[in-house]
C-alpha cells in the first residue's frame, strides 16, 4: 500500500511539473538589462528592418522547424519585420553568453541590436506581433 501511495505521489508531482513547464512554452520575456550580443548574433541583425527576429535553434530540435516556418511567414507578411536563424549546435559559447537554456529561443532585436524581448519555445504569433507592434512601422 505504501508503494502505491509513493507511486501516486510521484505521478502527481511529475504531472504538476509538466503542466508548469508547458505553461511557460511560448511565453514572452522582456529584457530589463542590456546584454552584449555575440558577434555571431550581431551580424544577423537586418539594418533595413525595424525588428529582426533571431531564432536560436539546434540540429535535432523538432519545435525549431515549426518555429522557423511560423516566423518566416510572419516576417513575410509584416512590414519592418525580418527573420534570421542561428544554429547553436556548435556554438555553446553563444548560448551561454545569451543565457539560452532551451531551443528554440527567439530574440527580437532592434536595428541597433538591442534586445526587446525573447520567447522560449514556439512563439504564439498573435501575442508576439502585439508585443512588437509599437516597434514596427505603420
Amino acid at each position: 500500500m505504501t508503494g502505491v501511495l509513493v507511486l501516486v505521489g510521484a505521478l502527481a508531482l511529475a504531472t504538476a511539473l509538466g503542466f508548469a513547464l508547458r505553461s511557460r512554452q511560448g511565453r514572452l520575456t522582456r529584457r530589463v538589462r542590456p546584454t552584449e550580443l555575440p558577434a555571431q548574433v550581431r551580424i544577423l541583425v537586418d539594418r533595413t528592418a525595424s525588428v529582426t527576429l533571431v531564432q536560436l535553434s539546434t540540429t535535432f530540435c523538432a519545435p525549431c522547424r515549426h518555429t522557423r516556418t511560423l516566423l518566416a511567414e510572419l516576417a513575410s507578411r509584416t512590414d519592418g519585420l525580418s527573420h534570421r536563424e542561428l544554429d547553436l549546435t556548435a556554438l555553446p559559447e553563444v548560448a551561454a553568453a545569451l543565457h539560452v537554456l532551451r531551443t528554440p529561443t527567439t530574440l527580437a532585436l532592434t536595428t541597433d541590436g538591442v534586445e526587446l524581448l525573447r520567447v522560449g519555445g514556439v512563439p504564439r504569433q498573435g501575442i508576439l506581433l502585439d508585443a512588437l507592434r509599437s516597434h514596427l512601422p505603420g
